[in-house]
């Protein structure tokens, strides 16, 4: 299973992103989610979603961004609004994990960049 994400680029503060992320693949693991790294620090979770469409997200980004499942399952998309300027980061796409932890699954996809101007 292989992860592609896209969607990343230069943003204004106030305003909004999308992220995709599809696996390729026959899926063992449920959970698709996102995380974030900003330089500096440490990754954390974004927002993860299950197969039934149960969620969790960061504390730093929650009633601002949301996750949601394609249709197939095999992909995620990430909605981000009101971007704020520690929003910035390479976020990544990662399968496995379970809803409502914040530890991320074992597969990762290459990072995208998100960067929010004032």
């Amino acid at each position: 299973v292989q992860l592609q994400a896209s969607g990343g680029g230069l943003v204004q503060a106030g305003g909004s992103l999308n992220l995709s992320c599809a696996a390729s693949g026959s899926l063992s693991e449920s959970v698709m989610g996102w995380f974030r790294q900003a330089p500096g620090k440490a990754r954390e979770l974004v927002a993860r979603i299950g197969l039934i469409g149960n969620r969790n997200y960061g504390a730093a980004v929650k009633g601002r961004f949301r996750i949601n499942r394609g249709d197939g399952k095999n992909s995620v998309y990430l909605q981000m609004n009101n971007l704020k300027l520690e929003d910035t980061g390479v976020y990544y796409c990662n399968l496995g994990g379970w809803v409502g932890t914040f530890e991320p699954g074992q597969l990762w996809g290459p990072g995208t960049l998100v960067t929010v101007s004032s």
